[in-house]
């Protein structure tokens, strides 16, 4: 485990936070295990965070903006260190248009990195999210 961590930090930016953030989540997975409602998650990962020092925002309000002006806002689930967007889900499977959402509110926001964890499988499904539309560092 500790090889694979250390492949990630060379080759990911921010991978130590969202090492953190993932292994928060994991260990809620571990205990709940699936078929909760997604508040209960996200509840609970507010604790696992907490405890393990994360500093971050719960249903953070954000604004969408067009060509320049907001014509709405939204909420990320969780902005951790001012940095990193997690959307939760509690599905029994992920499907592209969550993907898509999540990546499209990287994108609103001007956010690099976000991670989308759905808490409803099984196995919890873990995915990093990259926005495309930043220059890369």
């Amino acid at each position: 485990m500790v090889e694979i961590w250390s492949m990630i930090k060379e080759k990911y930016k921010h991978s130590d936070l969202t090492a953190k953030i993932i292994g928060c989540a994991l260990e809620v997975h571990k205990t709940l295990g699936n078929g909760f409602q997604e508040v209960i998650y996200q509840r609970a990962l507010q604790i696992e965070m907490a405890q393990h020092g994360l500093a971050f925002q719960r249903e953070f309000e954000m604004p969408v903006l067009y060509k320049g002006e907001q014509i709405g806002t939204r909420r990320v689930d969780f902005l951790v260190e001012e940095i990193i967007s997690v959307e939760l889900k509690a599905l029994t499977q992920l499907e592209p248009v969550h993907l898509a959402q999540a990546i499209n509110y990287l994108e609103a926001y001007n956010l690099e990195i976000g991670l989308l964890l759905n808490f409803g499988a099984t196995s919890m499904e873990i995915k990093r999210l990259t926005n495309g539309k930043l220059p890369a560092m």
